[in-house]
């Protein structure tokens, strides 16, 4: 049995510390000299967790607000730069009694295209990220605050379903939490399609299963959501997101559901 208040919150941050669905970066890389801008923002909140064996129980109630503004620049036509700073505010309910505003976390890092031909596009990804804050003393920043590395493979697929374009990108990512956390195996999948030319309707799958037991208290853990989004381009330039997600089983996780809008530009 957990005790006080910090290990409480400990069960309540296992598994879903910088889990928010991101907007959507595919396996592409950028031609040399183009940019492109996400900005999104998300509201999420959780009265229920999946305990051990994936069944739900009631805990303190968790609410999180985040803000992300993702960068990508063409340095050549190969290889994309990546920057990704955030803002967030975590609520946690009593008996925990927690909360944070601040700097998440922000991502540092780039794409490299390794392989291209016809419809397909094989891309290798690192990024370094950097917490917001380094206190531990706040249980409303229980794993948001030691330093992570992720490398990932991305595989991407242009095609056309019923006559539409369409595309599949699959990423699988190893994730170093260099932290109490477990490192993460991730698998993220994303389907798209455009019914019309200025609409994009969004599937996306987010996996996470951890690789074993952290440090301080951190038990092992899985989560698997779905997000459903539409993207509207308003012009050439600009287009804006809106749509939710669900954390639909886990293990040692929250049953978390969120909203999340954003606005996508080129530069």
């Amino acid at each position: 049995m957990v005790r006080g208040r910090v290990g409480l919150a400990v069960v309540i941050a296992t598994g879903v510390t910088a889990s928010q669905p991101a907007a959507f970066a595919g396996s592409w890389t950028l031609q040399e000299g183009q940019g492109y801008g996400y900005i999104t923002a998300t509201a999420s909140a959780a009265n229920t967790a999946f305990d051990g064996a994936g069944a739900q129980h009631s805990i303190p109630r968790y609410r999180k607000a985040e803000a992300q503004a993702l960068i990508e620049y063409g340095v050549t036509d190969w290889f994309t730069m990546i920057i990704s700073p955030s803002l967030q505010h975590v609520d946690i309910a009593a008996p925990v009694d927690a909360s944070r505003s601040g700097f998440g976390y922000t991502d540092l890092g780039g794409r490299v295209r390794l392989w291209a031909g016809g419809s397909w596009v094989v891309s290798a990804q690192t990024t370094f990220r950097i917490p917001g804050t380094f206190d531990k003393s706040n249980a409303a920043a229980i794993g948001y605050s030691d330093s992570e590395i992720d490398v990932r493979g991305l595989v991407g697929y242009s095609t056309a379903v019923g006559g539409l374009p369409a595309f599949v990108d699959v990423q699988i990512a190893q994730r170093f939490r260099l932290g109490g956390p477990p490192d993460e195996f991730r698998a993220d999948i994303t389907f798209g399609i455009r019914p019309q030319e200025r609409w994009l309707l969004l599937a996306q799958s987010f996996n996470v299963v951890s690789e074993g037991v952290g440090s301080w208290g951190y038990a092992s853990f899985a989560y698997h959501k779905l997000q459903l989004s539409a993207v509207y381009a308003l012009t050439p330039t600009l287009s804006l997101q809106a749509g939710g997600y669900t954390t639909y089983t886990g293990r040692n996780a929250l049953q978390e559901n969120g909203l999340v809008v954003g606005a996508w530009f080129r530069f």
